[in-house]
């Protein structure tokens, strides 16, 4: 500590922070089916954002989130096939109590979907006593502790450079209780990290590192994810742009970054500045996600659902941009080339046989599956076909999957029994009528 007042790091303490520091991470789904492994360049995408508001597509308007919202909406992401982690998307904004509404974050998140959660607290306290709740789920302290099902999202940092005092309390009880943490440096280009790209990657991996120093003094190689989030501002009003092609390049960067070091990463980007579903926010969350996953990164946040830079949440842009990222994954798998996938005994059976085509090969049958991926919503027919179908539209047609899912899908993977006891201990503010628990 220096007669200034700043903390500083000695190179040596940040190596040895890099050598403790626990690597082929393992994320746990309440169902082990979901089970994440974060290592070297896999990539997964999550939601995130903790927007105040709803876009609601039907109406074409905004409205203030709810719990029912956030339950909601993590039983459609639980349907998303490429959707593999559900951190909190909305603030229930129907919840006063800041106590209530940490833990009523958490409990309708872990119920609505059998995936991988991550999760945010205010307060130390408020996270001793969701790991009390989440004991209960998991059948005891023990069982917590072999398959933690829940992360904590933690901005342990106030860029540029200031710990946050609160959030280290709540980083300390997650990693003491057993908790995977994700060390979050979200610092806005231009605003709060510098306005240069380099600048802002540099400051933001020196802000993780930093974090990571502290975890690992509480306890030597506890899982940590390191998130590297700076944001984009758009300089000509100060505005954050989450829909910026400099956002995927910062992604992109702190990607590299993490491969360098080795360690669990995740970002930041898909999130889009347009209001609803439409041509923008297609855009936008296409080229920012590309550049992320193909640098490798192995969580992509906010990658689903997220609309103007991050203050709405759409129920049924999870399900449009699933289709979306399940592209990305399939761009980002690659080409594999090898004596079977170069088709050569193919090719010489078409071309010298006289077949003349490939259509009804047996190795054509064969990939259909493997090599290709088809979209749940986009649209492929021809014109005429397209005309001949009532000239379906994208978005109405995922509101009408979003109100499916609503009305008949309702996940049990905690049962009936638990739920009783949760309720019974803890201040749950849904009614078991809503969760289809009556």
């Amino acid at each position: 500590m220096g007669d200034d007042g700043r903390l500083r790091f000695p190179r040596p303490v940040v190596a040895r922070a890099l050598e403790l520091a626990q690597r082929n991470l393992v994320l746990h789904g309440q169902d082990p089916a979901h089970d994440l492994h974060i290592s070297g360049s896999r990539v997964h995408f999550a939601t995130a954002g903790a927007a105040v508001t709803v876009a609601d597509s039907a109406s074409n308007s905004y409205r203030d989130s709810t719990a029912q919202d956030l339950y909601d909406m993590a039983r459609i992401v639980d349907t998303c096939e490429h959707i593999h982690l559900f951190q909190r998307t909305c603030i229930a904004r129907d919840i006063a109590d800041n106590y209530e509404l940490d833990l009523n974050t958490t409990y309708l998140a872990v119920s609505g979907t059998s995936k991988h959660v991550g999760s945010s607290w205010t307060l130390p306290a408020h996270v001793e006593k969701t790991l009390e709740l989440l004991h209960t789920i998991a059948g005891g302290e023990q069982q917590w502790r072999a398959r933690p099902f829940v992360s904590q999202s933690n901005c342990f940092v106030v860029p540029p450079m200031k710990f946050a005092p609160d959030a280290l309390e709540c980083l300390r009880v997650a990693v003491e209780g057993g908790m995977p943490v994700l060390l979050l440096s979200a610092g806005q280009a231009g605003a709060t990290t510098p306005a240069l790209l380099a600048g802002a990657v540099s400051q933001a991996w020196a802000e993780c590192l930093g974090g990571l120093v502290y975890v690992n003094a509480i306890e030597p190689g506890a899982p940590a994810i390191l998130g590297a989030w700076p944001f984009v501002s758009d300089l000509r009003t100060g505005a954050m742009s989450g829909g910026s092609p400099e956002q995927g390049l910062l992604s992109a960067a702190c990607a590299q970054m993490s491969l360098h070091y080795d360690l669990p990463f995740g970002t930041a980007c898909g999130m889009t500045d347009s209001k609803f579903p439409d041509y923008q926010s297609g855009a936008e969350r296409a080229y920012t996600l590309v550049p992320a996953a193909l640098s490798g990164a192995n969580i992509i946040y906010e990658a689903a659902g997220m609309y103007a830079s991050l203050l709405g949440s759409c129920p049924e842009s999870f399900l449009l941009d699933n289709d979306v990222l399940g592209a990305v994954l399939r761009i980002t798998r690659g080409i594999e080339v090898n004596d079977r996938t170069l088709s050569f005994d193919n090719l010489q059976e078409v071309c010298l046989n006289g077949v003349g085509h490939y259509l009804g090969s047996d190795e054509t049958l064969e990939v259909m599956q493997s090599e290709y991926i088809y979209p749940d919503f986009g649209d492929r027919l021809s014109p005429a076909a397209w005309e001949e179908s009532g000239k379906p539209v994208m978005l109405e047609k995922a509101i009408d999957k979003k109100n499916e899912i609503l009305r008949s899908y309702f996940p049990q993977h905690i049962s009936d029994e638990t739920d009783a006891r949760v309720r019974s201990d803890f201040p749950i503010h849904l009614a078991p009528q809503a969760m289809r628990r009556d």
